[in-house]
């Protein structure tokens, strides 16, 4: 080998290692972006349960989807459409057999609370909002309340779409 092949070569050695960090650095940046991307993605309860919120007081019409009247179930279809543009079934029996089930123990906000005689009788719906509570559409209105009261008998819930949370 000659002498200034050997130069050469051992010029190269430091820009290569250059080159090899810089890469390396490249992907982890956007690794930790594209990670970053999925967490920030995911959308908000705080923007399900707000937009629910603003409907509290709102009377209950039969077959009603909103924003002016609304149903037990055309409420839970209306809130999750206007909020985070996620399209629910029309009916609350509909809502939950088109919708992942969860078991009480891990039930989140957000999530769907469903009553009835059976889980193939379901005749009410309602969104979880945490501590036992529900917003819910009935024949009072949008209201908050116990999802464990003596009017309602729960059959399931259901999870309609992956939420972020604050807490």
């Amino acid at each position: 080998m000659s002498h200034s092949h050997r130069n050469i070569k051992s010029a190269l050695k430091p820009i290569l290692l250059i080159v090899a960090l810089f890469s390396f650095a490249v992907t982890a940046f956007s690794f930790a972006q594209e990670a970053n991307a999925d967490s920030t993605d995911e959308p908000h309860y705080s923007t399900v349960y707000k937009e629910a919120k603003k409907h509290l007081g709102t009377s209950y019409v039969y077959g009603a989807v909103g924003p002016t009247h609304f149903d037990c179930s055309g409420f839970t279809k209306y809130v999750y459409k206007k909020s985070i543009g996620k399209s629910l079934p029309r009916t609350a029996q509909a809502q939950y057999n088109g919708t992942k089930k969860v078991s009480k123990k891990n039930i989140q906000k957000g999530d769907l609370v469903y009553f009835g005689s059976s889980k193939s009788s379901i005749s009410h719906v309602g969104m979880y909002i945490g501590n036992g509570r529900m917003i819910d559409s009935q024949n009072r209105g949008v209201v908050t309340e116990q999802v464990y009261a003596p009017w309602w008998h729960v059959v399931g819930f259901s999870h309609p779409t992956d939420l972020s949370y604050d807490d």
